[in-house]
Protein backbone atom coordinates (compact mmCIF):
# COMPACT_ATOMS: atom_id res chain seq x y z
CA UNK A 1 0.00 0.00 0.00
CA UNK A 2 2.78 2.42 0.90
CA UNK A 3 4.58 1.99 -2.42
CA UNK A 4 1.46 1.72 -4.62
CA UNK A 5 2.23 3.64 -7.80
CA UNK A 6 -1.51 4.25 -8.39
CA UNK A 7 -1.62 6.63 -5.42
CA UNK A 8 -0.54 10.04 -6.75
CA UNK A 9 2.29 11.69 -4.86
CA UNK A 10 1.89 15.23 -3.63
CA UNK A 11 2.97 17.85 -6.13
CA UNK A 12 5.10 20.84 -5.04
CA UNK A 13 2.06 23.09 -5.51
CA UNK A 14 -0.07 20.87 -3.28
CA UNK A 15 2.64 20.76 -0.62
CA UNK A 16 2.89 24.55 -0.75
CA UNK A 17 -0.90 24.94 -0.51
CA UNK A 18 -0.96 22.62 2.51
CA UNK A 19 1.80 24.64 4.17
CA UNK A 20 -0.19 27.83 3.62
CA UNK A 21 -3.37 26.40 5.15
CA UNK A 22 -1.46 24.98 8.12
CA UNK A 23 0.29 28.31 8.65
CA UNK A 24 -3.03 30.18 8.69
CA UNK A 25 -4.53 27.76 11.22
CA UNK A 26 -1.40 27.85 13.40
CA UNK A 27 -1.31 31.67 13.46
CA UNK A 28 -4.97 31.79 14.47
CA UNK A 29 -4.38 29.19 17.17
CA UNK A 30 -1.34 30.98 18.63
CA UNK A 31 -3.29 34.22 19.01
CA UNK A 32 -5.55 32.62 21.61
CA UNK A 33 -3.39 29.82 23.05
CA UNK A 34 -0.01 30.61 24.58
CA UNK A 35 2.60 27.85 24.49
CA UNK A 36 1.26 24.27 24.50
CA UNK A 37 3.02 23.54 21.21
CA UNK A 38 2.67 19.82 21.83
CA UNK A 39 -1.10 20.20 22.11
CA UNK A 40 -1.21 22.29 18.92
CA UNK A 41 0.78 19.67 17.03
CA UNK A 42 -1.41 16.82 18.33
CA UNK A 43 -4.61 18.69 17.48
CA UNK A 44 -3.41 19.34 13.95
CA UNK A 45 -2.27 15.74 13.50
CA UNK A 46 -5.71 14.56 14.63
CA UNK A 47 -7.41 17.04 12.31
CA UNK A 48 -5.36 15.88 9.31
CA UNK A 49 -5.94 12.19 10.05
CA UNK A 50 -9.53 12.34 11.26
CA UNK A 51 -8.44 10.79 14.55
CA UNK A 52 -9.36 11.46 18.17
CA UNK A 53 -7.31 12.70 21.13
CA UNK A 54 -7.32 11.89 24.82
CA UNK A 55 -6.00 14.85 26.85
CA UNK A 56 -4.75 14.31 30.39
CA UNK A 57 -4.05 17.32 32.57
CA UNK A 58 -5.08 19.22 35.63
CA UNK A 59 -7.81 21.85 35.13
CA UNK A 60 -6.99 25.27 33.75
CA UNK A 61 -4.51 24.42 30.98
CA UNK A 62 -6.55 25.81 28.05
CA UNK A 63 -7.91 22.53 26.70
CA UNK A 64 -11.35 23.97 25.98
CA UNK A 65 -9.85 27.18 24.60
CA UNK A 66 -7.57 25.19 22.31
CA UNK A 67 -10.42 23.07 20.94
CA UNK A 68 -12.72 26.07 20.43
CA UNK A 69 -9.95 28.04 18.76
CA UNK A 70 -9.08 25.26 16.32
CA UNK A 71 -12.75 24.82 15.44
CA UNK A 72 -13.09 28.56 14.82
CA UNK A 73 -9.92 28.56 12.70
CA UNK A 74 -11.51 26.14 10.22
CA UNK A 75 -15.14 27.34 10.55
CA UNK A 76 -16.25 24.06 12.11
CA UNK A 77 -19.03 23.42 14.62
CA UNK A 78 -17.99 22.86 18.24
CA UNK A 79 -19.83 21.27 21.17
CA UNK A 80 -18.68 20.73 24.74
CA UNK A 81 -20.14 17.93 26.88
CA UNK A 82 -19.51 17.95 30.63
CA UNK A 83 -19.38 14.30 31.66
CA UNK A 84 -21.00 13.41 34.98
CA UNK A 85 -21.99 10.08 36.60
CA UNK A 86 -25.66 10.67 35.73
CA UNK A 87 -25.00 11.48 32.07
CA UNK A 88 -27.04 9.18 29.79
CA UNK A 89 -26.13 7.94 26.31
CA UNK A 90 -29.12 9.83 24.93
CA UNK A 91 -27.65 13.04 26.37
CA UNK A 92 -24.75 12.56 23.95
CA UNK A 93 -26.11 10.93 20.80
CA UNK A 94 -29.70 12.25 20.94
CA UNK A 95 -33.14 10.75 21.38
CA UNK A 96 -36.68 10.56 20.04
CA UNK A 97 -39.24 12.94 21.49
CA UNK A 98 -42.97 12.35 21.07
CA UNK A 99 -44.86 15.23 19.41
CA UNK A 100 -48.43 15.09 20.73
CA UNK A 101 -49.69 17.54 18.13
CA UNK A 102 -48.66 15.25 15.28
CA UNK A 103 -48.83 11.97 17.21
CA UNK A 104 -45.36 11.04 16.00
CA UNK A 105 -41.78 10.95 17.22
CA UNK A 106 -39.24 13.62 16.33
CA UNK A 107 -35.54 12.85 16.44
CA UNK A 108 -33.40 15.36 18.27
CA UNK A 109 -29.72 14.90 17.52
CA UNK A 110 -27.36 15.18 20.46
CA UNK A 111 -24.25 17.35 20.82
CA UNK A 112 -22.00 14.62 19.41
CA UNK A 113 -23.28 15.69 15.98
CA UNK A 114 -20.64 18.40 15.56
CA UNK A 115 -17.26 18.66 13.86
CA UNK A 116 -15.39 19.12 17.15
CA UNK A 117 -16.71 17.46 20.31
CA UNK A 118 -15.04 18.07 23.66
CA UNK A 119 -15.88 15.40 26.24
CA UNK A 120 -14.77 17.07 29.45
CA UNK A 121 -13.68 14.60 32.17
CA UNK A 122 -14.78 11.56 30.20
CA UNK A 123 -13.82 9.25 33.06
CA UNK A 124 -16.64 10.73 35.19
CA UNK A 125 -19.27 9.21 32.90
CA UNK A 126 -20.49 5.66 33.44
CA UNK A 127 -19.31 2.71 31.38
CA UNK A 128 -22.67 2.63 29.60
CA UNK A 129 -22.32 6.24 28.52
CA UNK A 130 -18.69 5.77 27.51
CA UNK A 131 -19.71 2.82 25.33
CA UNK A 132 -22.20 5.06 23.53
CA UNK A 133 -19.21 6.97 22.17
CA UNK A 134 -17.62 3.88 20.63
CA UNK A 135 -19.96 3.79 17.64
CA UNK A 136 -19.53 7.52 17.09
CA UNK A 137 -15.73 7.40 17.32
CA UNK A 138 -15.23 4.25 15.26
CA UNK A 139 -18.13 4.18 12.81
CA UNK A 140 -18.64 7.95 12.50
CA UNK A 141 -22.37 7.51 13.04
CA UNK A 142 -25.03 7.22 15.72
CA UNK A 143 -28.15 5.06 15.83
CA UNK A 144 -31.34 6.55 17.25
CA UNK A 145 -34.58 4.60 17.14
CA UNK A 146 -33.09 2.16 14.66
CA UNK A 147 -32.13 4.91 12.22
CA UNK A 148 -28.47 5.61 11.42
CA UNK A 149 -27.35 9.24 11.42
CA UNK A 150 -23.92 9.96 9.92
CA UNK A 151 -21.70 12.39 11.76
CA UNK A 152 -20.35 15.50 10.01
CA UNK A 153 -16.99 15.58 8.27
CA UNK A 154 -14.49 16.32 9.69
CA UNK A 155 -15.31 14.74 13.04
CA UNK A 156 -12.88 15.00 15.95
CA UNK A 157 -13.38 13.93 19.58
CA UNK A 158 -11.25 15.52 22.27
CA UNK A 159 -11.73 13.77 25.59
CA UNK A 160 -10.15 15.05 28.79
CA UNK A 161 -9.44 13.39 32.10
CA UNK A 162 -8.06 14.77 35.35
CA UNK A 163 -5.22 12.60 36.74
CA UNK A 164 -5.45 14.11 40.23
CA UNK A 165 -9.03 13.69 41.41
CA UNK A 166 -10.12 10.06 41.02
CA UNK A 167 -13.14 10.00 43.35
CA UNK A 168 -16.34 9.29 41.44
CA UNK A 169 -14.55 8.30 38.24
CA UNK A 170 -14.75 5.22 36.02
CA UNK A 171 -11.80 3.47 34.42
CA UNK A 172 -11.72 3.87 30.65
CA UNK A 173 -11.85 0.40 29.06
CA UNK A 174 -8.86 -0.58 26.94
CA UNK A 175 -11.10 -1.01 23.88
CA UNK A 176 -12.08 2.63 24.09
CA UNK A 177 -8.56 3.85 24.84
CA UNK A 178 -7.41 2.13 21.66
CA UNK A 179 -9.88 4.23 19.66
CA UNK A 180 -7.95 7.38 20.51
CA UNK A 181 -5.30 8.07 17.91
CA UNK A 182 -3.17 10.02 20.40
CA UNK A 183 -2.92 10.68 24.11
CA UNK A 184 -1.41 14.02 25.02
CA UNK A 185 -0.31 14.79 28.58
CA UNK A 186 -0.26 18.52 29.30
CA UNK A 187 1.99 20.23 31.81
CA UNK A 188 1.85 23.67 33.40
CA UNK A 189 2.97 26.57 31.16
CA UNK A 190 6.49 27.97 31.37
CA UNK A 191 7.01 31.11 33.48
CA UNK A 192 7.25 33.40 30.43
CA UNK A 193 4.14 31.84 28.88
CA UNK A 194 2.11 32.42 32.04
CA UNK A 195 3.18 36.07 32.06
CA UNK A 196 2.14 36.33 28.41
CA UNK A 197 -1.29 34.89 29.27
CA UNK A 198 -1.86 37.66 31.84
CA UNK A 199 -0.65 40.32 29.40
CA UNK A 200 -3.05 39.12 26.71
CA UNK A 201 -5.87 38.96 29.23
CA UNK A 202 -5.23 42.55 30.27
CA UNK A 203 -5.05 43.61 26.62
CA UNK A 204 -8.48 42.08 25.97
CA UNK A 205 -7.25 39.56 23.40
CA UNK A 206 -9.68 36.92 24.69
CA UNK A 207 -12.67 39.30 24.77
CA UNK A 208 -12.66 40.41 21.14
CA UNK A 209 -13.07 38.36 17.97
CA UNK A 210 -9.93 37.60 16.05
CA UNK A 211 -9.16 39.56 12.88
CA UNK A 212 -6.73 36.95 11.59
CA UNK A 213 -7.65 35.02 8.43
CA UNK A 214 -9.24 31.58 8.73
CA UNK A 215 -9.78 28.62 6.43
CA UNK A 216 -12.82 26.49 5.61
CA UNK A 217 -13.98 22.90 5.78
CA UNK A 218 -12.93 22.39 2.14
CA UNK A 219 -9.38 23.30 3.13
CA UNK A 220 -9.49 20.72 5.94
CA UNK A 221 -10.70 18.05 3.51
CA UNK A 222 -7.83 18.99 1.19
CA UNK A 223 -5.35 18.59 4.05
CA UNK A 224 -6.81 15.20 4.96
CA UNK A 225 -6.48 14.01 1.36
CA UNK A 226 -2.94 15.41 1.14
CA UNK A 227 -1.92 13.67 4.38
CA UNK A 228 -3.08 10.33 2.99
CA UNK A 229 -0.78 10.83 -0.02
CA UNK A 230 2.39 11.63 1.94
CA UNK A 231 4.95 8.99 0.98
CA UNK A 232 5.68 6.32 3.58
CA UNK A 233 8.68 4.23 2.61
CA UNK A 234 8.51 0.45 3.27
CA UNK A 235 11.62 0.74 5.45
CA UNK A 236 9.76 3.14 7.76
CA UNK A 237 6.76 0.80 7.81
CA UNK A 238 9.14 -1.91 9.05
CA UNK A 239 10.47 0.54 11.65
CA UNK A 240 6.94 1.20 12.90
CA UNK A 241 5.88 -2.44 13.00
CA UNK A 242 9.14 -3.46 14.69
CA UNK A 243 8.56 -1.03 17.55
CA UNK A 244 4.95 -2.12 18.01
CA UNK A 245 5.94 -5.80 17.78
CA UNK A 246 8.48 -5.32 20.58
CA UNK A 247 5.76 -4.01 22.89
CA UNK A 248 4.26 -7.52 22.68
CA UNK A 249 7.58 -9.39 22.98
CA UNK A 250 9.56 -6.98 25.15
CA UNK A 251 11.42 -9.69 27.07
CA UNK A 252 13.50 -10.51 23.98
CA UNK A 253 14.63 -6.93 23.31
CA UNK A 254 14.79 -4.70 26.40
CA UNK A 255 15.94 -5.12 29.99
CA UNK A 256 14.05 -7.74 32.04
CA UNK A 257 13.15 -5.11 34.63
CA UNK A 258 11.32 -2.91 32.12
CA UNK A 259 9.99 -5.82 30.08
CA UNK A 260 8.41 -7.21 33.25
CA UNK A 261 6.43 -3.99 33.65
CA UNK A 262 4.32 -4.67 30.57
CA UNK A 263 1.08 -6.59 31.02
CA UNK A 264 -0.16 -6.13 27.46
CA UNK A 265 1.50 -4.63 24.42
CA UNK A 266 -0.03 -2.49 21.70
CA UNK A 267 -2.45 -3.81 19.10
CA UNK A 268 -2.09 -3.34 15.32
CA UNK A 269 -4.10 -0.14 15.77
CA UNK A 270 -0.85 1.34 17.11
CA UNK A 271 0.92 0.62 13.82
CA UNK A 272 -1.99 2.14 11.91
CA UNK A 273 -1.92 5.19 14.20
CA UNK A 274 1.82 5.62 13.65
CA UNK A 275 1.46 5.45 9.87
CA UNK A 276 -1.38 7.98 9.79
CA UNK A 277 0.08 10.36 12.35
CA UNK A 278 3.58 10.25 10.83
CA UNK A 279 2.19 11.24 7.44
CA UNK A 280 0.32 14.15 9.05
CA UNK A 281 3.40 15.27 11.01
CA UNK A 282 5.49 15.20 7.84
CA UNK A 283 2.93 17.44 6.12
CA UNK A 284 2.95 19.79 9.12
CA UNK A 285 6.71 20.01 8.63
CA UNK A 286 6.31 20.91 4.96
CA UNK A 287 7.44 17.55 3.58
CA UNK A 288 5.81 15.13 1.15
CA UNK A 289 7.50 12.11 2.75
CA UNK A 290 7.90 10.61 6.21
CA UNK A 291 11.28 10.40 7.92
CA UNK A 292 12.19 8.22 10.93
CA UNK A 293 12.21 11.27 13.22
CA UNK A 294 8.49 11.74 12.55
CA UNK A 295 7.79 8.28 13.95
CA UNK A 296 10.10 8.76 16.92
CA UNK A 297 8.55 12.14 17.76
CA UNK A 298 5.14 10.45 18.01
CA UNK A 299 6.23 7.49 20.13
CA UNK A 300 4.80 8.77 23.44
CA UNK A 301 1.48 10.14 22.17
CA UNK A 302 0.76 6.98 20.15
CA UNK A 303 1.85 4.34 22.66
CA UNK A 304 1.40 5.71 26.19
CA UNK A 305 -2.27 4.69 26.34
CA UNK A 306 -1.82 1.44 24.43
CA UNK A 307 0.87 -0.21 26.55
CA UNK A 308 -0.79 -1.59 29.67
CA UNK A 309 1.55 -1.69 32.67
CA UNK A 310 1.05 -4.17 35.49
CA UNK A 311 0.28 -3.37 39.11
CA UNK A 312 3.91 -3.64 40.23
CA UNK A 313 5.03 -1.08 37.64
CA UNK A 314 2.30 1.33 38.69
CA UNK A 315 3.20 0.83 42.36
CA UNK A 316 6.87 1.55 41.58
CA UNK A 317 5.86 4.66 39.59
CA UNK A 318 7.33 3.35 36.35
CA UNK A 319 6.19 5.70 33.59
CA UNK A 320 5.01 4.28 30.26
CA UNK A 321 7.29 6.81 28.56
CA UNK A 322 10.31 5.12 30.16
CA UNK A 323 9.30 1.76 28.71
CA UNK A 324 8.53 3.31 25.32
CA UNK A 325 11.95 4.99 25.16
CA UNK A 326 13.66 1.68 25.92
CA UNK A 327 11.68 0.00 23.14
CA UNK A 328 12.65 2.61 20.56
CA UNK A 329 16.27 2.50 21.69
CA UNK A 330 16.24 -1.20 20.79
CA UNK A 331 14.98 -0.60 17.22
CA UNK A 332 17.40 0.32 14.44
CA UNK A 333 16.05 3.36 12.59
CA UNK A 334 16.27 3.18 8.77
Amino acid sequence: MTSDSTVPRLSPDETARAAGIIGTVSDYYREKVVGQDGLRSSLLVALLTGGHILLESVPGLAKTTAAETLAAAVHASFKRIQCTPDLLPSDIIGSQVFDYARSSFDTQLGPVHANFVLLDEINRSSAKTQSAMLEAMQERQTTIGGVVYPLPTPFLVLATQNPIEQEGTYHLPEAQLDRFLLKEVLDYPAFADEVEIIDRLDAGVYDRPSTLPTVGIDDVLFLQDAARRVYLDPSIVNYIVSAVYITRHAGQYISPALAGCIDFGASPRASIAFSKAARALALLSGRDHVIPDDVKALRHVVLRHRIILNFEAIADDVKPETVIDAIFDSVQAP
